[in-house]
Order: C-alpha cells, then structure tokens, then sequence
C-alpha cells in the first residue's frame, strides 16, 4: 500500500511539474533581441518617414497666437460625481503606487490644463500642457474624436504633461495602469475629455497677431542622472518660448527634463510640484499665461533641498527667477517659418519582464495593460526652434545627443514626454540589463526600443531642417 501511494505521488508530483513547465513557457518568452532594423514594425515606420518628406509644408509669413487656461482641479468628498462640475467622491492621485489607489484628501494648489495656439499662414498648431502624471492615451483618443468634430486634426496638437506626481488618476486601463493611477472611473475620464478639448478650443479662439521668440537656459543644479548618476550625462537646459500678443496678453511655454517628484508618495493632496510654483511666479512676474511641458524626464530626477513644499518652491521659483533674466533679452519676431510633422509608429511586441532574461508573454502582457494603438512622435519647427513630442519618459541622454547635433546647424531643439499615448521608458539600449527601475520595470518594449525610437526622431530632425523642395 506503501509504494502504491508513493507511486502515485510520484505521478502526481510528475504531472503538477509538467503543468508549471506549460504554464511558464505559456506566460513568458526570452528577451528579443533581433535587429530592429530587419524587423515589420521598423520597415512600415519608415515607410512612413518618407511620406512625410515628400508631404512637408512650410509656411513662411505673419505669427497668430491665442492662448487658454483651464481648471482640471477635482472637488473630491461630495455625495455623487457631477461631470459638468468636477465633483466626485473620490479622485486617486495618479504617480506612486505606494499610495494603492487612495483617494486625495483635498488640495494643496490648484491644478491646470493651457494650451497656446500658434498660426502661421495656413498652418496652425496647439502647444498643450497639463498639470498630470501622463497624458492618458485612452483620454486623448476620445479628445481627438471631440476635436476632428470641430476641423482640428490629431496631427496639429502637441501634447504634453509636468509629470506631477500628485495630481488626478483614475484614468489608467488595465491592471499596470490602476498600479500607478488607482481605480479607474469613466466619470473622471469624460470630465477630463472635456477640460483637455475645451482648452485647445478657447486657445484658437483666441487667436491674435502676436510676435514670437525662444531660448534655453543651463540650470544644471535642478536636475542629476538617477540611473547611473556621474557616469552618465543629463540635459541641464530649460527650454522657452515666449509669445506675446500684439496689444493683449503674453504666455511663455518652459520645458524642463528633471522628474516632478519633489513631493512623496505621502503627499494625499493635489498638487502641481515644482512646475506649479514655476507657473504661478511666472504669472504673478511678466507673463500672463505659463505653459509647463515635461522635458527629458528619463533618467533625471529633481536636486534641490527641503523638506515637504519647500523644496518644489524653491526650485520652480529660482527657475522662474532665471527665466525672468532670459526673457528680457528675447527677440521677438512678428514673421517666421513654421512647419510640423506627425509620424505614426509602429511598436515591437510587449517585452513587459517577469525576469531579467525572461518577459510575460504578448497575450499577458496584453491582458496586464491594454497596447497602445495611436502612438506618435512629432515635431514642429519654430524659427530657428525644432520642439519634438514622444510618448514616453523620453532619456534626458538621447535628448543631449540631440540637442547638440542640430545646434551645429544653427538650430535649438528640446525633447518633451507624454504626448498622449505612453509607451514607457525610452532610454538607451546599453541599460536595458541593469536592475533598476527604468530599464527593467519600465522598459516594456525590448532592448532596441530605445535605439528604434532615437533613429525615427533623428530623421524627422533631418526631413524638418532640409528646405522645402
């Protein structure tokens, strides 16, 4: 009876491990490591690039500017949401999954979506920045449907977020998205829709003759690399454009690449981080209207000192302080050249990892987190100005890289993240193996996503400086 019963568990132990064999090989796969080069995703992509070049238009003649501000500040604590009023009864704050989904408990200072609306000739373009962790791609698919009822094209917005890490969730599908945005709540998402469409409505409404200008300014003090510290580079430049309407009101949009994390997991209130004491300083000094769009993130994390709200105001404030002295010495043009491109990319399969060397297989890794259909890197040409968007932490190192290549042609250029779809982490491939938090829980889409990413935009750089045939 002895060996009956050993036999059998003997069996049973056999066919348990040949499960959890199946059941492993079902749920995960190695790291791909094929040429992205030689890949379908990479071949359609480039198809792509060269319809744009040989669709690009540029418009040389008298700059139009309209600007707007609107509130995406929740009331949370009342008896029932109320989309027309912003009321919920609860509203997660969107960044540390440490918080688990935990309802804010109020506000600390109010949060925003801007927009600035930039025409010349024929062409138009929206410039818009929103006091949010990303902006959510399911958020901006259903406000480019609002917005195409109107005659306003996908490819004429450009989207970008501070990267608050306090500011509303609710938004994010899936089991990963509900990790870093709390519960969903479609209610939030409708009223979000609404704020985000009505910004870039009012802001070309109110188009004005206006003159235009830009710069950078090294703040090297404000940001360091988190990943691999000394070692590595960083983007030290905050970026600017200042628009001033002939006989009405004056916006600057800043961009800066260090993480708006100043403030823990501990914080329970709304807040826009350092970019909000940006805003507001800059809106009680010389502009009426400030725009932040979250620069280079990847990789760089905020340096400063302080404790609680401290630090975030002393950082945005001193930033604001320097942007003040750059500001007077501006030109101003009331004629430039403008010109933007929207490439559509295709993505390699989920690498989303369950190990260093192993990822959840694409079906899992589906279920985990819906894949993004609308994704996009974008450019615009300012003047003298390349501004690129990428739906992504974007690497502040591929942002250097860059920013000094076209500067040897004459040009200024600035990376921003978060332009309404969110691929995760892009960062040079030569990290991927490191156990960290980028590379290896963020970096979703393989080893060569990065190198992918940064060749599309390099062409898009060289396809928007080459004169119009």
């Amino acid at each position: 009876m002895m060996k009956k019963s050993k036999k059998i568990a003997l069996v049973f132990a056999s066919i348990l491990g040949s499960l959890f064999i199946m059941l492993f090989f079902l749920i995960s796969c190695r790291v791909d490591h094929s040429p992205y080069f030689k890949s379908s995703y990479y071949q359609t992509t480039s198809s792509r690039l060269d319809s744009l070049k040989k669709k690009r238009t540029l418009s040389n003649d008298f700059v139009e500017a309209g600007f707007s501000k609107v509130s995406i500040t929740p009331s949370v604590g009342n008896p029932k949401d109320s989309i027309e009023l912003g009321q919920f009864k609860e509203a997660p704050l969107a960044g540390f999954g440490a918080r688990k989904g935990k309802s804010a408990t109020g506000t600390h200072d109010s949060i925003f979506v801007k927009a600035a609306a930039i025409k010349v000739g024929t062409q138009l373009v929206v410039i818009v920045g929103a006091d949010i962790l990303i902006m959510p791609p399911n958020i901006i698919d259903d406000v480019t449907m609002l917005l195409a009822k109107k005659g306003i094209q996908r490819n004429q917005v450009f989207y970008s977020a501070s990267h608050t890490h306090s500011s509303i969730g609710a938004w994010g599908p899936g089991f990963i998205g509900e990790q870093f945005a709390g519960q969903a709540n479609p209610r939030v998402n409708q009223w979000l829709v609404r704020q985000i469409s009505q910004a870039v409505t009012l802001a070309i409404t109110d188009l004005k003759p206006a003159r235009i200008g830009n710069g950078y300014f090294n703040a090297a003090p404000y940001t360091r690399n988190r990943l691999v510290g000394e070692s590595g580079t960083k983007n030290n430049d905050f970026n600017f454009i200042s628009i001033q309407q002939k006989g009405g009101r004056k916006a600057v949009i800043g961009s800066f690449g260090a993480h708006a994390t100043t403030i823990g997991a501990d914080n329970m209130q709304f807040s826009a981080d350092y970019p909000g004491y940006w805003q507001r300083k800059m809106e009680r000094g010389s502009v009426d209207l400030a725009i932040f769009c979250g620069g280079s993130v990847g990789s760089q994390s905020p340096s400063g000192e302080g404790k609680g709200f401290e630090k975030p105001k002393k950082i945005g404030e001193s930033l604001a302080d320097s942007l003040e002295i750059h500001l007077a010495g501006v030109e101003l043009k009331d004629k430039i050249e403008l010109s933007a491109m929207s490439l559509k990319m295709d993505l390699p399969d989920y690498n989303i990892r369950l190990t260093t060397n192993l990822h959840f297989s694409t079906w899992l890794s589906k279920k985990l987190m819906p894949l993004p259909e609308n994704v996009y890197l974008q450019v615009i040409k300012i003047g003298n100005l390349i501004w690129f968007t990428t739906p992504c932490d974007f690497s502040g190192e591929f942002a250097r890289q860059l920013k000094d290549a076209l500067a040897t042609k004459g040009f200024n250029a600035n990376v921003t993240s978060f332009n309404g779809s969110y691929v995760g982490y892009i960062i040079p491939g030569k990290y991927f193996y490191l156990d960290a938090y980028e590379p290896k829980t963020m970096g979703w889409f393989g080893p060569n996503m990065g190198e992918y990413t940064f060749e599309l935009i390099r062409h898009l750089s060289e396809i928007i400086t080459q004169p119009v045939q």
